[in-house]
């Protein structure tokens, strides 16, 4: 399976999305985010957000990325 992933406010993101074969939801949507000095972090998960189309889950993690970017860029801490 194929991440999606895009450049934001220097950072890559990275969408992680998990499967669960046997759900009528089979994705579970998350990201990666990779700073500026190639750190990345750890898989943030979205809670209790699953989906039954594979790009939908990806597209969705790469919005939750960016949120949490512009998140913690506008407080003036690291992502990662």
């Amino acid at each position: 399976m194929q991440s999606l992933h895009c450049e934001y406010r220097d950072h890559t993101i990275t969408a992680s999305v998990m499967p669960h074969p046997d759900s009528p939801l089979p994705y579970a949507a998350g990201c990666l985010i990779t700073d500026p000095e190639g750190h990345t972090s750890r898989r943030f998960s979205i809670p209790m957000k699953f989906f039954s189309d594979l790009e939908n889950a990806q597209h969705v993690s790469l919005a939750h990325g960016r949120a949490l970017v512009d998140e913690r860029l506008d407080r003036g801490q690291q992502v990662v």
